[in-house]
């Protein structure tokens, strides 16, 4: 009678196996961290009980008492919630400005280190040395108190083009204000829309099914921007009209006025986050083989055609992951605005916990925004990188 060969094969002990340490070890260590999270939060209870504090967020419901210089309307009877707001929409104002400015000249100033004319880029490769390499707090105190306090009085404002002033009460640009055409062109504006998506997914399918490079944003954006024109043209009257700052008495008037706090802030962030832009650009250009440019123009395209339409879609490749740390950081970098006053969440944060002593709940609250701006962006900018990114057959 033979045997089969299962049975000379000795089981081994599951407290040998490997693989089942390795899960044992792993379950031990998240039990340890656990417990020691349970203990420090249990630790951080009694001390706040000893001081009459309780770390829940009821204490949003009072009021605040404490006035905020600029934002969405508030007074200073309003609960400490709605000051905490007021204080998220300005970081997220500051921003989404500061990210769309800077990738701006951020692009631009890459380029521009790159160019032939040796006064772009000498000009280029002194603006991103200085910015680039002097701390931030530094920039935004010298924009400040250099800078925007250092404007003339309102009656002696620097003037460009009778449209924007600038002096020591901030910048006052003209505010768009909608007319009774309004509502008309934004319809014929959201047809513009659809149609353009309707053209930019055929234009794919048609890159796709004959397997050749196109522009189908390009031919997307151009409907959309011709049908925005003709339906200005076609609705009776101008669907907006520019409310022009107005110099009557002591102050302007009309407009939106952009204090020195938020001038500062903005101009100290946009120029800070473009230089490291500007070298994130410049490196992912250089990536780019040269035969690529050199192709470009040998089919008789013009530099800047070569650059906009064969150099800076294959960089983007590149350049879009280090591009999202520099808006994170941007974000983040946001919080600095505590020292020259701009009530941002952080700046509102702190003056809440100076009131009320919830100083956990608080700083959790402000983790808590910071982390969901930083985790959105990121997420945008990941699907972004996805459709761009090279895709091997």
């Amino acid at each position: 009678m033979m045997l089969s060969s299962d049975a000379f094969v000795q089981r081994k002990a599951f407290w040998r196996d490997t693989r089942f340490l390795a899960v044992l070890f792993q379950v031990l260590f998240l039990a340890v961290v656990i417990l020691l999270a349970g203990a420090a939060y249990a630790n951080m209870v009694r001390g706040l009980e000893r001081l009459g504090l309780r770390l829940q967020l009821d204490f949003l419901s009072q009021e605040a008492g404490f006035g905020i210089s600029e934002g969405i309307a508030y007074t200073p009877g309003d609960s400490y919630g709605r000051a905490f707001v007021v204080g998220v929409v300005n970081t997220l104002r500051v921003g989404a400005l500061g990210i769309v400015l800077s990738t701006v000249v951020g692009v631009l100033v890459g380029i521009g280190r790159l160019s032939s004319n040796w006064l772009v880029r000498g000009l280029s490769s002194v603006y991103v040395e200085v910015f680039r390499n002097t701390p931030l707090l530094l920039q935004l105190i010298f924009w400040y108190s250099a800078v925007m306090l250092k404007m003339p009085g309102v009656r002696q404002s620097i003037s460009v083009f009778d449209l924007v002033f600038i002096n020591q009460r901030g910048v006052y640009i003209p505010r768009p204000v909608p007319t009774g055409a309004f509502a008309l062109w934004v319809w014929l504006l959201i047809i513009s829309v659809v149609m353009a998506a309707g053209l930019y997914v055929y234009r794919r399918r048609i890159q796709e099914r004959e397997g050749r490079p196109g522009f189908a944003g390009l031919w997307a954006l151009g409907l959309l921007a011709a049908g925005g024109a003709l339906g200005w043209l076609a609705v009776p009257g101008s669907p907006l009209v520019l409310d022009v700052p107005i110099l009557q008495g002591f102050n302007f008037r009309g407009g939106i006025q952009l204090s020195p706090e938020f001038a500062a802030m903005l101009t100290g962030l946009v120029l800070y986050t473009g230089a490291f832009i500007a070298e994130v650009v410049r490196g992912g250009i250089q990536s780019v083989p040269k035969g690529q440019r050199e192709a470009a123009l040998a089919l008789g395209l013009r530099p800047a055609a070569a650059m906009y339409l064969v150099i800076l879609p294959q960089a983007l490749r590149i350049i879009i992951p280090p591009l999202t740390s520099q808006y994170l950081n941007l974000v983040k970098n946001s919080s600095l605005a505590t020292a020259i006053g701009f009530p941002d969440m952080f700046n509102v944060g702190v003056t809440i916990m100076n009131q009320t002593g919830q100083s956990i709940p608080v700083f959790g609250l402000i983790m808590a925004s910071y982390l969901s701006f930083s985790l959105i962006t990121a997420l945008i900018m990941n699907w972004y990188n996805r459709r761009v990114r090279l895709v091997e057959r």
